[in-house]
Protein backbone atom coordinates (compact mmCIF):
# COMPACT_ATOMS: atom_id res chain seq x y z
CA UNK A 1 0.00 0.00 0.00
CA UNK A 2 1.44 3.36 -0.97
CA UNK A 3 1.79 6.19 1.51
CA UNK A 4 -0.93 8.17 -0.25
CA UNK A 5 -3.41 5.28 -0.02
CA UNK A 6 -2.48 4.70 3.63
CA UNK A 7 -3.00 8.39 4.45
CA UNK A 8 -6.36 8.33 2.66
CA UNK A 9 -7.41 5.19 4.56
CA UNK A 10 -6.48 6.82 7.89
CA UNK A 11 -8.39 9.99 7.04
CA UNK A 12 -11.42 7.99 5.93
CA UNK A 13 -11.44 5.93 9.13
CA UNK A 14 -11.16 9.12 11.22
CA UNK A 15 -14.04 10.71 9.31
CA UNK A 16 -16.20 7.64 9.89
CA UNK A 17 -15.35 7.64 13.61
CA UNK A 18 -17.05 11.02 14.08
CA UNK A 19 -15.97 14.61 14.47
CA UNK A 20 -12.50 15.35 15.75
CA UNK A 21 -12.71 17.58 18.81
CA UNK A 22 -9.96 20.16 18.98
CA UNK A 23 -9.04 20.70 22.61
CA UNK A 24 -7.89 24.19 23.46
CA UNK A 25 -5.61 24.52 26.46
CA UNK A 26 -5.66 27.31 29.03
CA UNK A 27 -2.63 29.60 28.76
CA UNK A 28 -2.33 29.75 32.57
CA UNK A 29 -3.08 26.19 33.73
CA UNK A 30 -2.60 24.21 30.51
CA UNK A 31 -5.91 22.48 31.37
CA UNK A 32 -8.59 21.92 28.70
CA UNK A 33 -10.87 24.83 27.78
CA UNK A 34 -13.79 24.49 28.15
CA UNK A 35 -13.88 22.33 31.29
CA UNK A 36 -16.13 21.86 34.29
CA UNK A 37 -15.34 22.90 37.87
CA UNK A 38 -17.51 23.62 40.90
CA UNK A 39 -18.01 26.53 43.27
CA UNK A 40 -15.86 25.89 46.35
CA UNK A 41 -17.41 28.59 48.54
CA UNK A 42 -21.05 29.07 49.46
CA UNK A 43 -20.89 32.45 47.69
CA UNK A 44 -18.81 33.68 44.80
CA UNK A 45 -18.73 37.08 43.12
CA UNK A 46 -18.87 37.04 39.34
CA UNK A 47 -17.27 40.10 37.82
CA UNK A 48 -17.51 41.82 34.48
CA UNK A 49 -13.75 41.49 33.94
CA UNK A 50 -10.72 39.68 35.39
CA UNK A 51 -9.82 41.95 38.32
CA UNK A 52 -11.18 43.28 41.62
CA UNK A 53 -11.70 46.68 40.00
CA UNK A 54 -14.40 45.29 37.70
CA UNK A 55 -18.03 45.52 38.70
CA UNK A 56 -19.79 42.52 40.29
CA UNK A 57 -22.54 41.33 37.94
CA UNK A 58 -23.65 38.17 39.78
CA UNK A 59 -23.20 36.39 43.06
CA UNK A 60 -23.44 32.61 42.78
CA UNK A 61 -24.83 31.33 46.08
CA UNK A 62 -24.70 27.56 45.90
CA UNK A 63 -21.73 25.56 47.16
CA UNK A 64 -20.65 22.80 44.73
CA UNK A 65 -22.61 24.32 41.85
CA UNK A 66 -21.04 23.10 38.60
CA UNK A 67 -19.61 25.79 36.37
CA UNK A 68 -17.96 25.69 32.98
CA UNK A 69 -14.60 27.45 32.57
CA UNK A 70 -14.42 29.11 29.16
CA UNK A 71 -11.28 31.27 29.54
CA UNK A 72 -8.33 32.03 31.83
CA UNK A 73 -6.48 35.24 32.62
CA UNK A 74 -3.93 35.23 35.45
CA UNK A 75 -5.72 34.17 38.65
CA UNK A 76 -9.14 34.65 37.02
CA UNK A 77 -11.42 32.20 35.24
CA UNK A 78 -14.34 33.12 33.02
CA UNK A 79 -17.17 30.79 34.01
CA UNK A 80 -20.79 30.21 33.13
CA UNK A 81 -23.61 28.23 34.69
CA UNK A 82 -25.99 25.87 32.90
CA UNK A 83 -28.09 28.82 31.72
CA UNK A 84 -25.07 30.58 30.22
CA UNK A 85 -24.92 33.26 32.93
CA UNK A 86 -21.53 34.15 34.30
CA UNK A 87 -18.41 36.22 34.10
CA UNK A 88 -15.00 36.28 35.77
CA UNK A 89 -14.27 34.59 39.12
CA UNK A 90 -11.08 34.35 41.14
CA UNK A 91 -9.63 30.84 40.90
CA UNK A 92 -9.59 30.46 44.72
CA UNK A 93 -13.40 30.24 44.68
CA UNK A 94 -13.36 27.24 42.33
CA UNK A 95 -12.69 23.56 42.89
CA UNK A 96 -11.71 20.75 40.54
CA UNK A 97 -14.00 18.38 42.46
CA UNK A 98 -16.74 17.65 39.96
CA UNK A 99 -20.44 18.09 40.58
CA UNK A 100 -23.47 18.04 38.28
CA UNK A 101 -27.00 19.42 38.37
CA UNK A 102 -29.96 17.11 37.78
CA UNK A 103 -31.93 18.57 34.86
CA UNK A 104 -35.19 16.61 34.98
CA UNK A 105 -37.62 16.19 37.84
CA UNK A 106 -37.84 12.70 39.31
CA UNK A 107 -34.68 11.47 37.59
CA UNK A 108 -34.19 7.80 38.52
CA UNK A 109 -30.93 6.70 40.14
CA UNK A 110 -30.38 3.14 38.95
CA UNK A 111 -28.33 0.42 40.66
CA UNK A 112 -26.46 -0.21 37.38
CA UNK A 113 -25.99 1.79 34.17
CA UNK A 114 -29.12 0.46 32.49
CA UNK A 115 -32.77 1.49 32.23
CA UNK A 116 -33.62 -2.10 33.18
CA UNK A 117 -31.70 -1.90 36.49
CA UNK A 118 -33.43 -1.43 39.83
CA UNK A 119 -34.24 2.18 40.72
CA UNK A 120 -32.66 3.07 44.07
CA UNK A 121 -34.01 6.63 44.38
CA UNK A 122 -35.34 9.60 42.45
CA UNK A 123 -33.70 13.03 42.27
CA UNK A 124 -35.56 16.29 41.81
CA UNK A 125 -34.62 18.82 39.15
CA UNK A 126 -31.97 21.23 40.44
CA UNK A 127 -30.30 18.80 42.84
CA UNK A 128 -26.52 19.22 42.93
CA UNK A 129 -24.74 15.85 43.07
CA UNK A 130 -21.11 14.75 43.24
CA UNK A 131 -19.96 13.20 39.99
CA UNK A 132 -18.36 9.77 40.03
CA UNK A 133 -17.59 7.27 37.29
CA UNK A 134 -18.92 7.95 33.78
CA UNK A 135 -19.47 5.37 31.06
CA UNK A 136 -20.38 6.33 27.47
CA UNK A 137 -24.06 7.07 28.28
CA UNK A 138 -24.26 6.94 32.09
CA UNK A 139 -22.69 8.56 35.14
CA UNK A 140 -22.68 7.50 38.76
CA UNK A 141 -23.68 10.31 41.11
CA UNK A 142 -24.02 10.83 44.85
CA UNK A 143 -26.83 13.17 45.87
CA UNK A 144 -27.58 13.69 49.57
CA UNK A 145 -26.33 10.21 50.44
CA UNK A 146 -28.18 8.48 47.59
CA UNK A 147 -25.95 6.86 44.99
CA UNK A 148 -26.88 5.59 41.59
CA UNK A 149 -26.42 5.73 37.86
CA UNK A 150 -28.17 8.37 35.76
CA UNK A 151 -28.35 8.91 32.04
CA UNK A 152 -25.91 11.64 30.95
CA UNK A 153 -28.66 13.48 29.11
CA UNK A 154 -30.45 14.10 32.43
CA UNK A 155 -27.58 15.99 34.12
CA UNK A 156 -25.53 19.13 33.39
CA UNK A 157 -21.84 19.35 34.18
CA UNK A 158 -20.39 16.51 32.10
CA UNK A 159 -19.63 16.25 28.37
CA UNK A 160 -21.64 13.74 26.31
CA UNK A 161 -18.45 11.90 25.24
CA UNK A 162 -16.67 12.18 28.63
CA UNK A 163 -15.47 9.02 30.36
CA UNK A 164 -14.38 8.94 34.02
CA UNK A 165 -13.05 6.18 36.23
Amino acid sequence: MTRMRFALAVLLSLAMAGPILATERGKVTNLPIPRFVSLKAKEGNVRRGPSLSHRIDWVFQRRNMPLEVTAEYGHWRRVQDREGQGGWMHYSLLSGVRHVIVEDDLTPLHAKPSTEAVIKAYAEAGVVARLGTCAPDWCKINANGFRGWVSKNRIWGVRPNELRE
